[in-house]
């Protein structure tokens, strides 16, 4: 027993380990999108696919002795392609497809060593009720997923905040080598004890009276039930995401909780209890639709629990009735393999066919709906029980229909409004363009949303469309910055197209530089609004460089940019890869040497202040936060909050005479500097 514990143990540890690990280290080259995680997660559920149909042929197609030969080979192979640190290579070009780019680079990084380890579970347990007849291989699922989510759980809280990326990798081959070590004892001892004599490939002893064949009914549900709680928990995690930052924080929380029904399901059957569970599903369903109702008025501390807990609940349904459905440990590697496929087609559903089938993050609404009506189907009665009730089987149903009824009505409640001009949504997050004042002369325009936060809006009157409008007011940072730098022609650099908003910004001679990545913002700027074309700068044009901004600017020549505008943000998730201490280097290699760095932190959870206060420090720049939320604006001007860097204390010293909000005072709050290795939003989380 001990050898297979421990082989499964740490497989399941090194598995889920390398997932926050790997896509920590590539987000910052995508653009720090939720899509990287997606992405990731896809990858991750198509080799352990992969692993399993290994696993399962593997135990059809040659006898135990035969299985360890070619699995020790396997595990030797794969310490070949250790340390797994991404190449320089790998990172991404302008045009370049992401999804098909992370799935490559994951693949030549990662594929093989991640293939054998996902083997572990089925195969290790197969053999183990080889050499143990009798015993039951479940609870070494269990334990898989304990090891799984100890993983989970170390990263964010022991290894992120002490060991850089490189180190982190480095350790995780250490590990695979103690891994191969502990997977070849077993092969030792399924050699040793010549089980091929004794037991044919198929796993049953000869004197065993051959089990009863799974239904066509059992495997659908086999394949159904992991797919419907594989898809909750990537729309729950995108969800999360989007809406405040992408980081193994939020990736890791509904990851382990979506751990922790396994555990629990496949542990005892006593953990899951249809007369809890089903009506806390209901009541979980209702309190989402509120949430999402309201979801401008409920803070952060109210949106990740309703999220998290909805997910959970509905996942052990998922899982409590996929246990209920296991069969003879003769059937165990079948078993795990429509798991495997259907986590599989979860993940591919909302990583690749829902960006292109829903214009918002519907799939959380779509996979409710489905997790009620799987439950339904697996509840549906045995006619023949002699225990058989007809008003148990009608109180379910009704309760199972009315969650299916909830889930949609949330979904319809979320559907385009008539205002909608276009909708769009791609690996880089759901926009839309919006329509206001058509009724009214003179006041029409148009708004580009991302996510749930304006990118900003242009009046489309033909008098009126040169007027800056929204988070860029004359008495907002940015603006000051410009309005006030001395030169006489400027060059202007920006991170963020939105819709080309601060292009309004050049004069005659100065000149305009926006990075964007998403080729749709680009599209959707040109085609609805008309700052770009409309701006004074150089002649009328502005360079728009497609592609990651940080990425862009490390092999560029300096740009020595007068005003360098970081304005990045998707939805109320901040671009946390473009804050760091590396990222504010290569803005300083492109700043002139009396420029100016304008940060735009305004946001509804986070107070990113302290975060900026601590690069000026560690730069030298001065520092002037400046809030145009106070006093009265023009219904066309937002409240907003910029910080600018300088070394350049004259202008510096005029922009703070020309607003009464400019701030200068050091934080209250006291967080670590961020660094590309840990960067922590719960010290300045508002809850």
């Amino acid at each position: 027993m001990l050898p297979f514990a421990l082989t499964i143990f740490t497989g399941a540890f090194l598995l889920f380990l390398v997932q926050p690990l790997i896509g920590k280290y590539i987000l910052p080259w995508f653009g720090g999108t939720p899509g990287v995680w997606t992405t990731c997660m896809l990858f991750f559920q198509l080799v352990l696919l992969g692993g399993y149909a290994y696993a399962h042929f593997l135990s059809r197609w040659l006898k135990p002795r035969g299985q360890a030969v070619v699995h020790l080979a396997l595990l030797l192979v794969s310490l070949a392609v250790l340390p797994i640190v991404p190449a320089e290579m790998w990172k991404p070009k302008p045009g370049d497809a992401p999804i098909t780019h992370i799935l490559l680079l994951l693949g030549a990084t990662i594929g093989l060593p991640y293939f054998v380890v996902s083997t572990t579970g089925p195969l290790m347990q197969s053999w183990f009720s080889h050499l143990n007849p009798g015993k039951s291989p479940y609870r070494l699922y269990a334990l898989s997923n304990i090891g799984s989510l100890l993983a989970l759980l170390a990263y964010p809280f022991l290894i992120e905040p002490r060991l850089p990326r490189k180190l982190q990798a480095l350790s995780w081959g250490w590990g695979l080598i103690a891994y191969v070590a502990f997977a070849a004892w077993c092969v030792w001892l399924v050699w040793k004890r010549g089980v091929a004599e004794e037991i044919p490939a198929s796993g049953v002893a000869a004197e065993e009276e051959p089990a009863e064949p799974p239904s066509l009914r059992q495997k659908f549900l086999w394949l159904a039930l992991p797919a419907c709680a594989s898809a909750l928990l990537l729309a729950t995690t995108n969800k999360l995401t989007q809406d405040v930052a992408v980081i193994p924080f939020l990736w890791i929380l509904p990851l382990s909780l979506y751990l922790l029904t396994f555990i629990l399901c496949f542990d005892a059957q006593r953990w899951y209890w249809r007369p809890i569970f089903l009506p806390a599903m209901l009541g979980c369903f209702g309190w989402l639709i509120y949430v999402l109702a309201n979801i401008n008025d409920v803070g952060i501390g109210w949106q990740v629990p309703a999220f998290c807990l909805t997910m959970f609940v509905a996942c052990m349904a998922c899982h409590g009735e996929l246990y209920a459905l296991k069969p003879h440990p003769r059937w165990l590697t079948s078993f795990y393999l429509m798991i495997s496929v259907g986590g599989a087609v979860g993940g591919f559903l909302v990583a690749v066919v829902a960006p292109h089938v829903f214009h918002t993050y519907a799939e959380l609404a779509w996979s409710c709906a489905a997790c009620a009506v799987l439950v339904w189907l697996v509840c549906l009665p045995n006619f023949r029980a002699p225990d058989f009730q007809w008003w148990r089987f009608h109180a379910w149903m009704a309760g199972s229909l009315v969650a299916m009824a909830v889930c949609l009505a949330f979904y319809i409640q979320s559907k385009e409004r008539d205002n909608v001009v276009e909708a769009t949504r791609n690996f880089y997050g759901a926009m839309s363009v919006l329509e206001y004042g058509a009724d009214t002369p003179g006041s029409r325009y148009l708004l580009l949303q991302h996510g749930r936060i304006t990118h900003g809006f242009q009046l489309t009157d033909p008098d009126q469309r040169r007027r800056i409008t929204s988070y860029y007011g004359e008495q907002s940072g940015i603006a000051l910055a410009i309005r006030n730098f001395p030169r006489p022609q400027k060059r202007i650099g920006v991170v963020g197209l939105g819709t080309g908003t601060t292009a309004a910004f050049g004069e005659k001679g100065d000149y305009v530089r926006i990075y964007e990545i998403n080729s749709e913002v680009l599209r959707i700027a040109t085609n609805h609004f008309t700052f770009i074309k409309d701006t004074r700068a150089l002649g009328g044009t502005v360079d728009v460089i497609m592609g990651d901004a940080r990425l862009s600017m490390e092999s560029e020549e300096p740009q020595r940019f007068d005003v360098l505008a970081l304005d990045a943000f998707s939805s109320d998730a901040i671009p946390v890869h473009l804050l760091t201490k590396e990222a504010v280097a290569i803005y300083g290699k492109h700043l002139a040497p009396d420029g100016v760095l304008a940060i735009h932190i305004s946001n509804r959870y986070l107070d990113l202040e302290p975060v900026v206060e601590n690069v000026a420090k560690e730069f030298g720049y001065q520092r002037l936060s400046i809030s145009d939320g106070d006093g009265e604006k023009d219904w066309w001007i937002y409240s907003s909050t910029w910080v600018l860097l300088s070394k350049n204390q004259d202008l510096m010293t005029l922009i703070a005479s020309r607003t009464e909000s400019a701030k200068s005072e050091p934080s209250t709050k006291t967080v670590p500097l961020w660094t590309d290795d840990y960067a922590s939003l719960l010290p300045i989380m508002s809850w």
